[in-house]
């Protein structure tokens, strides 16, 4: 079956974001297509990955043919520790180095020094936790520089000497062996999976800007205790009221809504195709564009308040009361593949971490064509007390970067008095997933995030599942309203200078007002 035309824009897409032309790519996706027997499914597969492979494999070939065209018209000579053939018209290889630690690679290119204002995953001196190849890409026509492109399981060789004498040396490395370039050159860094496996779906990372280094954490596909944070799962606290099991297969086939459904008014709120019905995904957009509007609760005394001053804490600013949605719980006789199981399969869209070329620093993009209420990931971070992250952001030093952490407040209202160790938040600075590189955007996001529960009905821990606003094209930007106050200057984390691009953004109209 031949491929659609989204699909082959997609395919020219993601090629163009690894620097890549639409004339270069052409005729080698025409070769895969013809050899894979018209099977689209095998080239999109991994993101394209075969196609990558492909192409580069063509411009390695390339290269060997113009070396074994090109006669050295003089002799060459060879830098400290280089050994070429003596034979005329010989072709030479120079394999780079490449790292297989997870130390920092130092790139040339010149990025601005933190300022201790939290961004989220702008650059900072930090590296991934898994391997990465680097290697030479040869100069395409009309190019004046070489660069450093980043692949895993890859290899390119450099094109030998031009006529006339030549001085061939081995590229520099860094302190870990990983080629760097000169000043002058352009670093392109792509990973086919940061997820270390963990996923059901490969999230990939590609550079085509040049940064300093890649980011430094810890991927885990589902949220940690970090220390103090009380949290019982167990059986023994879920109600047979509260479950169904008897049900078989799916439960949204059922003649009727059972026990599961009781949260969310009797009804599910999931479609058969695994999308948010519309009046739940409204009804949760109201509270985030106009929260001043909708009810709040206030507790007696706010853990968030008291973990800034124990002594003298001040009057809870309030919470936004908030809907839950109640997924299928292990003790339910429904299997994995039920209509009310949505959040807790996973990721199963194609995702890709990118360096945003606005100034944001790393950001998110789907990579396929998102239809309104379909669940895209979920924030995974460490579980902590809000006391925890109070004190580690308090003894971060300046340069340090931060993720803006999530607090589990949206049931806070339930109980006049919160113990600390009840009262959690998620912090993915070290250890989180892809939702840690989605950045800010004020009111007009095309996420929301909703809170889920999966194992527990202790509302002081859930799942914040991230849902798409409205249809999200292929190669667009995610993002979702962090719901921060500019105007909060005792946050333990301090509000960066938003760059969202919304019209409607919250630090944009608040210097207004101050004029």
């Amino acid at each position: 079956m031949a491929p659609s035309k989204t699909q082959i824009a997609n395919a020219f897409k993601a090629s163009k974001a690894l620097g890549i032309s639409t004339e270069e790519i052409r005729p080698v996706l025409r070769d895969l297509y013809k050899s894979f027997h018209k099977n689209w499914e095998h080239i999109e597969a991994d993101n394209y990955r075969v196609l990558f492979d492909r192409y580069f494999e063509m411009q390695e070939n390339k290269g060997e043919v113009e070396k074994r065209d090109e006669r050295p018209g003089k002799a060459v000579h060879l830098a400290e520790g280089d050994q070429v053939s003596k034979r005329t018209g010989s072709s030479f290889e120079l394999p780079l180095k490449h790292s297989t630690h997870s130390g920092n690679v130092q790139f040339p290119r010149h990025v601005a020094s933190g300022n201790g204002r939290v961004h989220p995953e702008r650059a900072s001196a930090v590296s991934l936790t898994s391997h990465t190849n680097y290697f030479m890409k040869p100069k395409n026509e009309g190019s004046t520089n070489d660069a450093i492109v980043s692949a895993e399981q890859t290899s390119m060789r450099r094109p030998g000497p031009m006529n006339g004498a030549a001085r061939i040396q081995r590229p520099k490395t860094d302190s870990n062996g990983a080629s760097i370039s000169r000043e002058d050159k352009k670093s392109i860094i792509y990973k086919s999976d940061i997820t270390k496996s963990t996923e059901k779906v490969p999230i990939s990372l590609v550079d085509d800007v040049g940064i300093e280094s890649l980011p430094k954490f810890n991927y885990i596909p589902q949220n940690i205790i970090y220390q103090n944070a009380n949290l019982n799962i167990s059986l023994s606290r879920i109600a047979d009221e509260d479950c169904c099991p008897d049900c078989f297969g799916d439960c949204l086939s059922a003649a009727f809504p059972c026990a599961c459904a009781r949260e969310t008014g009797g009804e599910f709120v999931y479609t058969p195709e695994g999308l948010l019905k519309e009046d739940f995904l409204s009804n949760r957009m109201a509270l985030v564009r106009e929260p001043d509007k909708q009810p709040h609760v206030y507790c007696q005394d706010c853990p968030i308040e008291r973990s800034k001053n124990e002594d003298m804490p001040e009057k809870c600013k309030g919470h936004v009361v908030r809907r839950f949605i109640k997924e299928c719980w292990r003790k339910c006789g429904c299997d994995m593949q039920c209509g009310n199981r949505v959040v807790q399969r996973g990721i199963s869209c194609k995702l890709q971490v990118f360096w945003t070329p606005q100034g944001k620093g790393w950001g998110v993009r789907t990579l396929e064509v998102l239809e309104k209420g379909s669940f895209v990931c979920e924030y995974v971070g460490e579980i902590m007390t809000n006391t925890e992250l109070y004190e580690r952001n308090m003894e971060s030093t300046g340069s340090e970067r931060h993720t803006y952490p999530v607090t589990l407040d949206a049931d806070w209202g339930s109980e006049q008095i919160l113990r600390d160790e009840d009262a959690l938040c998620l912090d993915a600075t070290l250890h989180g997933n892809v939702a840690r590189f989605i950045n800010h955007r004020c009111f007009d996001a095309n996420l929301v995030d909703i809170p889920v529960q999966v194992e527990t009905p202790d509302r002081h821990y859930y799942h914040l599942a991230f849902f798409t606003t409205k249809k999200v094209n292929a190669f667009e930007e995610l993002n979702w309203d962090y719901g921060i106050d500019f105007d909060d200057e005792d946050h333990p984390i301090e509000a960066f200078q938003c760059s969202c691009g919304s019209p409607f953004c919250r630090n944009i109209n608040r210097k207004g007002k101050r004029r």
